[in-house]
This record gives structure tokens, C-alpha cells and sequence, in this order.
């Protein structure tokens, strides 16, 4: 069992990395007071699990200084199947453990006033964009413990930034590779699509080491403007010595969409928070997401959309399997406010368990607080239909085969949903590694 530990840094450490990075007085200050409040707060209480003997801030050292990867074949054999390494037009970021490693942006977005860089650069020479969007609209420095922390000690992650009226057809991609077992990562993600716009976005994070009792905390926030479309899709594939906190925000203005597909592959412990705020009439929220647990790994997802505009829709699709001794809590929740008239809210959670100490909780739950609305939810947590395998047996299947099949089959609506060839195949080959 892990334990939290006293932080390796304090508060002096936090203001000096800040100046040496030359970082405006905002973020600064922003830092500093937040890590003196995440002193003072607690940890999130995710339902049915609990955490306060996970190690969320035990960690060997704060950041460290990796090679840059001078061409695309330097990357670990994980990451190159992931990138068309053909595609000389490529849009993508690679971040070794907290170093920015590479980093190609097309001379047509850039000319367009497309930004896509890593968020410490970001900091500095987008100052005035960074401060409006930046822990305003989607996650709060003060929520709790692991926010604050998060203010304070970011020491990675990307900006995308998409000007008015621009439709990017190319996906954005980011690759986050973990190959130094010492270090803690604090990832923060910002993506804005300003009014009209539309964007897919995809990351994928790596680890290429074992690690013992490290920590990983990724905040992501996603602000899609009135009538902007963006599509994020992610692979997370963490090794189990890491304790991960996920959290990932979505604010949709008017007639405004946010897709997640998500594949949350993590070996360790892990916090999954998904959050999509619907502000504006006529948004639109839709959340996939497929998760494999194993080993003695506890996990718990809140998926949540939370309907504030008229004439909104939000769907929650969840598929998760669990094998050996893992436990996973699905906790899928739509809340319609009172105002939200003619919106609609639906979500489906289904858990599949491989063996007798698997355990799986689907909870759907419905907030409704108007009256003219429609709403509804579907849950399952079952074992392998013995059905389903003696069908495929009777036509010669193998059972091993055959309950590989099944389980393809139960994760395929989430997996096919995400938006790059590469990114799909390497989930069908994680989920195929964890499965067997």
C-alpha cells in the first residue's frame, strides 16, 4: 500500500523555478498562492474510493533536463507508432518527461495565427492569452488539494490556440514520453477554439520505465467559443509504480461541441475526472471512453456533464473490463440546471469483469432540475456471456479465441470512435496486451 508523503519542495523552491523560467508576475503569484492553499486544502473525495493513503506528492525531483529528439526516429519504438513519420506536413509535439523534445507546427496553420507549443513557453510569450484562459473558465486553483498542487508545481504540457474562423482538417498531436522514473509530472493541457473554429486535438502518454511511487497530476482544460467544434481524443498508457490524477474540463459557449474520446490504459492507481460544462444554447457535449484494469490497480472515473444552456445535448458512453484483482468506479453523471429547457441528457455505463476477484461499480446518475427535458441512463456490471462464447465456439473457435473476441467487441464502440489510425491501433494493441 502507498502513503502520502511531505512534499520534497516548499514554497521558495516554487517561486525561484518560476523566475528561472522568467515567467510573468501572474503566474508567479498565481503559484505561490497556490501552493500555500494546497497546504490548506484537502484531497477530492471520489465516491466509493478512497485515496488518502495514495501517494499524490511523494516524488524524487521536480523536473529534469532530457535530449531533445533531433529527428522523429530517436523516439522510444511506442511513440513512432503512434506518428506518420511520412507526413513531412506533420502537427506535433513530443515532450520528454517534463523537456520540451520536438516540436512541428505547419507554415499554413501558422500563418492562419494558429499557436501550438508547450504551455511553459506559452506562459511566457502568450502571456495576455494564457492569463484570460488559463485556470479561469475550466479548473479552479482552489477546488481541492490536487489542483492547487497542480498551479503551483505545472512543469509541463501543451497550448493550442485556434483564431476565429479557422477549420483545421489535420489532427494536432501531442506525445508525452515517461522514461525517467525519478521525476513527478504536473501536465497542463489549454486548448482554445475561438468562435467558428473547429480542431482535433490527440496526446498520448507513454511510459517506457518502471517506476516506484511516482506521481503523475495532468489538468486539461478545453474552451470551445461560440460555434467551435473540438475533438480530443487521448491514450493514456502509465506504468502501475506511477499514482495518476486526470483531470479534464470542458467549457462549450453557444452551439459550441466538445468530443472526448478517450482510452484510459494506466496500469497504477488512478483518479479520472471529466467534466464538460454546456454554457451556451445549443451546445453539445459527448463523452467516449474505454478502460482495461488489472493487476491489484484501484480505479475510479467521474464522467459529468453538466447542462446550463438551452437546447443541449449531453451523452456519456463508458466500457471498461477488469480482470485479476482490479477494481474500477464508474460514476457517470448528467445534472440539467433549472433554465435548461428542451435539453437532453444520456449515458450508458457497462462493466465487464474476467475473473472472480474483479471487481467493477457502474453508477449512473441523473440531476434534473427543469421540467421540459428529456434524460436517460443504461448501467450493467457482468461477466463474459457464456452465450456469446459457445456461439463462437460452435463455429470453432477456441475459447481463449473466442473471449478475446467478446471483449473487442464490448470495448469496439469506443475505440473506433477515436480520430487517428495510429492512436486506434496502438489502444487495440494495449487493450490486447492487457487482456491476454
Amino acid at each position: 500500500m502507498t502513503v502520502e508523503t511531505k512534499l520534497t519542495v516548499d514554497q521558495d523552491y516554487v517561486s525561484s523555478y518560476s523566475k528561472e523560467l522568467g515567467e510573468p508576475e501572474w503566474f508567479t503569484k498565481m503559484r505561490t498562492d497556490a501552493f500555500e492553499k494546497a497546504n490548506e486544502l484537502g484531497l477530492p473525495k471520489p465516491d466509493k474510493t478512497k485515496i488518502d493513503k495514495w501517494n499524490f506528492t511523494g516524488f524524487q525531483k521536480h523536473t529534469v533536463k532530457s535530449d531533445a529528439y533531433q529527428t522523429l526516429n530517436e523516439l522510444p519504438e511506442q511513440a513512432q507508432s503512434l506518428i506518420d513519420l511520412d507526413n513531412e506536413n506533420k502537427n506535433l509535439y513530443v515532450q520528454r518527461n517534463n523537456t520540451p523534445a520536438f516540436l512541428s507546427l505547419s507554415k499554413d496553420l501558422e500563418s492562419k495565427g494558429v499557436i501550438f507549443t508547450d504551455i511553459l513557453t506559452a506562459v511566457s510569450k502568450h502571456s495576455d492569452l494564457l492569463q484570460k484562459y488559463y485556470m479561469t473558465e475550466g479548473v479552479k486553483v482552489d477546488e481541492h488539494k490536487l489542483t492547487a498542487l497542480h498551479a503551483a508545481l505545472v512543469n509541463g504540457g501543451t497550448f493550442l490556440y485556434v483564431p476565429k474562423n479557422v477549420e483545421i482538417a489535420e489532427p494536432i498531436q501531442a506525445v508525452y514520453v515517461h522514461d525517467n522514473p525519478e521525476v513527478a509530472m504536473f501536465n497542463h493541457v489549454l486548448v482554445v477554439a475561438e468562435d467558428n473554429s473547429s480542431v482535433t486535438y490527440v496526446e498520448n502518454y507513454i511510459s517506457t520505465t518502471e517506476v516506484e511511487n511516482g506521481v503523475y497530476n495532468i489538468v486539461t482544460e478545453v474552451i470551445a467559443n461560440d460555434n467551435a467544434k473540438v475533438a480530443y481524443g487521448a491514450v493514456d498508457n502509465l506504468t502501475s509504480g506511477l499514482t495518476t490524477y486526470v483531470n479534464r474540463r470542458g467549457i462549450a459557449k453557444r452551439d459550441a461541441r466538445i468530443e472526448w474520446a478517450l482510452g484510459l490504459m494506466n496500469d497504477g492507481n488512478t483518479v479520472s475526472e471529466n467534466v464538460t460544462n454546456l454554457l451556451g444554447d445549443g451546445s453539445y457535449g459527448d463523452t467516449k471512453m474505454v478502460v482495461v484494469g488489472r493487476g491489484k490497480q484501484k480505479q475510479n472515473f467521474t464522467t459529468k456533464i453538466v447542462h446550463f444552456g438551452k437546447n443541449s445535448e449531453g451523452y456519456i458512453l463508458k466500457h471498461g473490463v477488469m480482470k485479476e484483482e482490479a477494481s474500477s468506479i464508474f460514476n457517470g453523471i448528467g445534472k440539467i440546471e433549472h433554465g435548461a429547457s428542451k435539453s437532453n441528457a444520456e449515458q450508458e455505463s457497462r462493466v465487464l469483469m474476467l475473473s472472480e476477484k474483479a471487481r467493477g461499480d457502474a453508477n449512473p446518475i441523473l440531476l434534473i432540475d427543469e421540467d421540459d427535458v428529456t434524460a436517460g441512463h443504461a448501467a450493467s456490471v457482468g461477466r463474459v456471456d457464456p452465450l456469446q462464447l459457445y456461439y463462437l465456439m460452435s463455429r470453432g473457435i477456441p475459447q481463449k479465441e473466442a473471449e478475446r473476441l467478446v471483449i473487442h467487441g464490448f470495448l469496439a464502440p469506443v475505440v473506433n470512435q477515436l480520430p487517428i489510425e495510429g492512436v486506434k491501433k496502438q489502444l487495440v494493441e494495449v487493450i490486447e496486451r492487457k487482456v491476454n
